[in-house]
């Protein structure tokens, strides 16, 4: 069984409105191309904010889920009858607010939430003023054709987070992003193919254009082989054909779920 992958990486403006219209766009050139499923990349209708210096103002550009944002892309995932994950900027309540990706399924509805767990605090960036650790745990979400788990963006440094969703059965997992700083660049293939490799599933990572961000979305399946990758500086649809069963076979053949120890592991997990 095939199915069809659509990364959207694209340089946010500072408006709101015209980041979901240039979405929306991208969105229904990718289904004129066959997409199935279509990934946005994290926050993807700010923009990424949390670099410093921080500021007070950007709480205002959090709205609840449902809402303005989500809604329309709910509704161009109706149009079109394609599965599409929005990464946003949520409002729970006020007061409390996560960096959420929303699955949002083909007949325009939400099947569900992720909310990032791992919030990163440095010299670049400073997520922990802005969101609230994720209270979700790891979700993976039934499509048609394929069992799908998310990660956002720093969740990646955490093989734990990629071992979970393997576990509990995702064969693709997604990864919007918001990486600008120019040592990842080679940490971002690395750690993306190394998560395909161990888990045996397909792994697949949007990232921004323009200013400090440098694209390299990319899709790297069940043995490590990057099988498609966008360029470092335009807005791109990056399609990608995935093979399936190429998830089985390579599971049957290496036999690594049935060697696993986790009688051994299980002293060692909560030092």
């Amino acid at each position: 069984m095939s199915l069809n992958l659509a990364l959207i990486q694209f340089n946010p403006s500072k408006s709101k409105k015209d980041n979901v219209c240039k979405a929306c766009t991208y969105i229904s050139e990718a289904a004129s191309m066959g997409a199935d499923i279509v990934l946005l990349q994290e926050l993807f209708n700010t923009g990424y904010f949390p670099k410093r210096p921080i500021s007070k103002e950007n709480f205002y550009l959090a709205e609840p889920v449902p809402g303005p944002t989500i809604d329309r892309v709910c509704e161009e995932a109706q149009n079109h009858g394609i599965y599409v994950i929005a990464p946003i900027y949520e409002e729970d309540m006020t007061g409390v607010y996560y960096n959420t990706a929303v699955f949002i399924g083909p007949k325009g509805e939400i099947i569900g939430k992720y909310r990032k767990n791992h919030l990163p605090e440095n010299l670049d960036a400073d997520e922990k003023f802005y969101f609230t650790p994720g209270n979700l745990g790891f979700p993976v979400f039934m499509t048609h054709k394929v069992k799908v788990g998310i990660v956002i963006c720093a969740d990646r440094h955490y093989p734990e987070t990629f071992r979970i969703l393997g576990l509990r059965g995702a064969e693709l997992v997604l990864v919007p992003s918001a990486i600008g700083v120019a040592s990842m660049k080679d940490y971002w293939k690395i750690e993306l193919c190394g998560a395909a490799i161990a888990n045996m599933y397909y792994v697949a990572g949007v990232n921004y254009v323009g200013g400090v961000f440098w694209g390299m979305s990319l899709v790297v399946d069940p043995t490590g082989v990057i099988i498609s990758q966008a360029g470092n500086e335009d807005d791109e649809v990056l399609m990608s054909k995935l093979d399936l069963d190429l998830v089985q076979r390579t599971r049957i053949g290496r036999g690594w779920w049935r060697d696993r120890r986790p009688d051994l592991y299980s002293k060692y997990l909560n030092e």
